[in-house]
């Protein structure tokens, strides 16, 4: 949610997850309706489908998680926003975006 308001896509937009229940649930499935984004699920029981994101949660553990330890819960959560919208997608270099910032691939983009 805060992604499509933060973002305010014009093109179709396309949500992927793994098969957990909670990506199948109908209160998940009506914010995607209400945003008019269309849900993705990977195969069952192919792990390609979300390297990607296996990729991102293994750099987050990495980078953060696995160095600190939260007290609160909006401690975490004030971290993980600030790790993944501060340093993750405007300063970390991606090898998959020929070393550049998710930002300025977006940049580049459009």
């Amino acid at each position: 949610m805060m992604a499509s308001q933060r973002q305010r896509p014009s093109a179709v937009v396309i949500c992927h997850s793994d098969r957990g229940s909670q990506y199948a649930a109908e209160a998940y499935r009506r914010q995607l309706a209400d945003i008019q984004a269309i849900p993705s699920m990977s195969r069952a029981g192919c792990c390609y489908d979300n390297a990607p994101m296996e990729s991102f949660f293994h750099t987050l553990k990495v980078e953060l998680v696995h160095q600190r330890r939260w007290v609160t819960r909006d401690e975490a959560r004030r971290d993980l926003f600030a790790y993944i919208e501060g340093y993750y997608n405007r300063q970390r270099l991606h090898s998959a975006l020929g070393y550049i910032t998710p930002e300025q691939a977006e940049r580049n983009a459009g």
